[in-house]
């Protein structure tokens, strides 16, 4: 019997995608059904290819590689190559991928993967705007009570925000897509800025990551010595936020991670305060708790399971 946990990632590579990607591919307690990309850090077609790129690096062609939606559900698109690069890779020199993404669009590609599995047994894990999913609830609105559960890089509490004031980045690019998650009341883990902003890439853990063995780790080090230089730079810490490996970190270890189950809406309306997030964390209102949103991780915890996990990688 395969006991694995069937997982979907919905992802806009991305540095910190890429070794999510990385750390799910490299553990056995997961089945990576396939990857699906959306339009987030670059583009949807980029993010498409750099979705291959991955998958090429580590071996598995196997998986296959669903383009998704190409715009947020009511707003023109956001893009953060200000971080990422212009590829939204930028660090190694990876070569252009021989994999393709399959024809068929990644949300219709959502609906029949969960729909062809027993309810439940699927998990969405996303780790850049939800719009694909979003789209996918609209379209089939009954895979919301067949899904096992969501698991989202998003938002933030005490920490505000890292793209506006108010606002985290995935929340930002499609407050709307967020907003029709929130309210779908599938199962889902919030997996903020408050926990990410936590997990620091710090010169000794690049180096460590450096003096593995293999062409993963070694791409995966070369991509977060180019994206850290942004967030040294803008927080002055002595180590850069390592986001989208949390989300996978949590299926693997939620041991790792606290929080609670809180009411957590985002905001549409205000221009000043676009995809900011209400966590009602001292349950004042009478609005349904609707998410686990964390809020602590044991980093040193996490990072030896990233090392030991990319160790494993050809």
């Amino acid at each position: 019997m395969d006991d694995r946990r069937r997982i979907i990632i919905d992802t806009d590579p991305g540095q910190d995608d890429a070794i999510a990607i990385m750390l799910a591919l490299a553990s056995p307690e997961l089945d990576v059904l396939g990857l699906v990309s959306v339009a987030g850090n670059v583009p949807v077609r980029q993010t498409a290819a750099n979705a291959c790129k991955i998958l090429e690096l580590a071996g598995r062609r196997d998986i296959p590689v669903h383009a998704g939606c190409a715009r947020p559900v009511r707003r023109d698109p956001v893009t953060a190559e200000h971080v990422h690069g212009q590829t939204g890779m930028d660090g190694p020199a990876l070569p252009k991928p021989t994999l393709r993404p399959a024809a068929q669009h990644g949300v219709d590609f959502l609906i029949d993967t969960i729909r062809a599995h027993p309810d439940h047994t699927v998990t969405v894990v996303t780790l850049g705007p939800m719009t694909n999913l979003a789209m996918a609830v609209i379209k089939a609105p009954d895979i919301a009570t067949r899904v096992e559960r969501v698991v989202s890089m998003g938002g933030a509490y005490a920490e505000c925000g890292n793209i506006t004031p108010s606002a985290e980045f995935n929340m930002f690019a499609d407050p709307d897509a967020a907003d029709i998650v929130l309210r779908s009341r599938m199962p889902l883990t919030l997996v903020p800025l408050d926990v990410t902003h936590r997990f620091l890439v710090t010169a000794p853990r690049l180096d460590q990551l450096r003096a593995l063995r293999g062409r993963c780790a070694g791409a995966a080090a070369e991509m977060l010595g180019f994206s850290g230089r942004f967030d040294l730079a803008k927080y002055g810490w002595d180590g850069a936020p390592l986001h989208d490996p949390c989300t996978i970190g949590w299926l693997l270890a939620p041991d790792l991670f606290t929080g609670r189950e809180v009411n957590v809406a985002v905001e549409v309306a205000s221009p000043l305060m676009q995809g900011a997030t209400a966590v009602d964390w001292w349950h004042v209102t009478d609005r349904p708790r609707n998410a686990l949103f964390l809020r602590d991780v044991d980093s040193d915890g996490l990072w030896s399971l990233l090392l030991d996990r990319l160790s494993r990688l050809p």
